[in-house]
């Protein structure tokens, strides 16, 4: 499953930074996730780091898309595969 941020965001710029697939940035008016991208911190820590760090609680899984541990094990594997194709 990926995450998601709400219209609750503060925009106040912990979470992405923390991401280590690079699925924050900035959207027109708050914060957003790429679905594409995030793994819920899968291969990389326990728990989702944008969710630690959120002041607001912003944070819930996206019911748009529900994705198993399995899943989301394999989407870390192929961006840690393209990460290593861009790399060199």
């Amino acid at each position: 499953m990926a995450l998601m941020i709400t219209d609750e965001c503060i925009n106040c710029d912990v979470c992405e930074p923390e991401c280590p697939n690079q699925a924050i940035s900035m959207g027109e008016a708050f914060y957003v996730i790429d679905p594409g991208r995030c793994t819920e911190c899968v291969g990389h820590f326990d728990e989702p780091q944008c969710v630690q760090v959120c002041p607001v609680e912003c944070i819930p899984v996206n019911p748009q898309h529900e994705e198993s541990r399995e899943s989301l094990w394999s989407k870390y594997r192929r961006l840690q595969a393209e990460a290593a194709a861009a790399a060199g």
